[in-house]
């Protein structure tokens, strides 16, 4: 059985957040180790308190707590819009650490196996991140949230058992590789609601012929929505 990684929580405060607990769409900058579940709840509590009464507040799309970058959050009559608002495309920067793999495909959990990347050429890595351009078939990772037989499958993961997960269709529209330095490739990609960055590290360094893990994400657009734009929570 895997042991649940240590992870500590980032604290954060959101002080002078001004919101229309009637209806509201909010930009934030959602800090490392920072989880979507936690933003909302800070969110929906101050809303709250404002409003004096439940108010609904959720989010458009979660971020792994190892990632950094753009969560927004509705509030009120705006969370009707969250479903639209998630079909939009998602522009993800970051880095894959190539001739290594973990079990989660990041750094939540550490190195499991290693492999050769000497081989690997900028002109061989470029040449292979074109070929995840277009509709593509995807298995997320096993550390996630996608339901397995009426379970998360990270549950199954924890426990360290089997689970077959089906691939899912998404879709990249660009794959840009930013630096080239081995054994890291940092990374610019656009894609469809649904794909997971972590599944791409693993499917890239396995088409490299060696294996590859996610160590750093930010994501920086989703549709019009920029990060640049978003609040930044204050850590404490």
């Amino acid at each position: 059985m895997l042991k649940n990684p240590i992870v500590h929580a980032a604290v954060f405060q959101l002080p002078d957040l001004e919101v229309n607990v009637e209806e509201d769409i909010l930009l934030f900058d959602k800090p490392y180790q920072c989880t979507s579940f936690d933003m909302v709840g800070k969110v929906r509590g101050i809303v709250q308190r404002k409003a004096n009464r439940k108010v609904k507040v959720g989010h458009a799309g979660t971020l792994d707590p190892l990632a950094t970058g753009l969560l927004i959050i509705c509030v009120g009559k705006m969370t009707k819009r969250i479903d639209q608002i998630q079909q939009q495309v998602k522009e993800y920067t970051g880095t894959f650490r190539l001739g290594a793999t973990t079990p989660s495909f990041d750094l939540e959990h550490p190195v499991d196996a290693t492999y050769p990347y000497e081989h690997i050429t900028e002109e061989l890595a470029r040449e292979t991140a074109q070929r995840f351009t277009g509709e593509l078939d995807q298995v997320p990772p096993i550390f996630s949230a996608v339901r397995h037989n009426g379970h998360r499958a990270y549950i199954f993961a924890r426990k360290g058992e089997e689970a077959q997960l089906e691939t899912k269709k998404i879709t990249i529209y660009d794959f840009e590789l930013t630096r080239f330095a081995l054994p890291d490739i940092d990374f610019r990609i656009r894609c469809s609601k649904g794909t997971y960055i972590r599944s791409v590290a693993r499917d890239f360094g396995a088409a490299l012929d060696s294996g590859a893990h996610l160590t750093a994400l930010r994501r920086t657009m989703i549709g019009d929505y920029h990060v640049d734009n978003a609040i930044k929570p204050v850590l404490l």
